[in-house]
């Protein structure tokens, strides 16, 4: 935690060096993966647990609802992008958690609902969560394509993802503002591709 150890600038200057490492060509792949769902008519699924369970709930509405223009909201023809974080069925994780153990909480979720050509956006820090790992090979094993955010070393997400978003960072509270970082400017520029582009 570097805010333990750094006055409140030189954490602010921290966490800009740290967003000037970020690989923009990871961000635009992640961008154009999400557009080819929108393009195929594919769904996106994004997972995380705590702070990137929440990051995956932020991403998820604002990929649904900022990728449109005000005026799209009553047009019942404009094409929308099909999102959904898995984070956020309580009863449903709750169930599987509770009955058959918390690494399935999202991979069963895939299994009702996900197909071939689908995304799987998976959030973890230290790349090593056991049921984003397992979301994650599942996917892999049935078609969709999957995408790694991490931080640290990327742990064993970064080499299971086909892609990735990497903030190299021993530090969970800055990966985590970074990747929200990153994710906003992701949708900001699929707003110009699918709400201001007119497909």
């Amino acid at each position: 935690m570097l805010g333990l150890k750094l006055s409140a600038l030189a954490f602010l200057d921290r966490v800009g060096q740290e967003l000037e490492r970020l690989d923009p060509g990871e961000l635009q792949t992640l961008a154009d993966a999400i557009f080819e769902c929108y393009k195929n008519n594919r769904f996106v699924f994004i997972i995380g647990n705590g702070g990137s369970g929440s990051n995956s709930s932020h991403f998820a509405e604002d990929l649904g609802k900022g990728t449109l223009r005000r005026e799209d909201f009553e047009n019942d023809k404009k094409k929308r992008l099909r999102v959904l974080s898995l984070t956020d069925n309580t009863p449903y994780i709750l169930a599987w958690g509770n009955d058959e153990g918390f690494d399935r909480v999202f991979v069963e979720q895939l299994k009702n609902l996900a197909g071939p050509g689908d995304l799987l956006i998976a959030i973890s820090g230290s790349g090593n969560s056991p049921n984003v790992l397992r979301a994650v090979d599942w996917a892999n094993r049935n078609g969709l394509h999957t995408f790694g955010c991490t931080g640290f070393s990327g742990g064993k997400l970064k080499s299971m993802a086909q892609q990735n978003l990497h903030v190299p960072l021993d530090d969970m509270g800055i990966v985590e503002s970074i990747h929200l970082t990153a994710f906003h400017w992701v949708v900001d520029h699929l707003h110009g591709r699918i709400g201001l582009g007119g497909e």
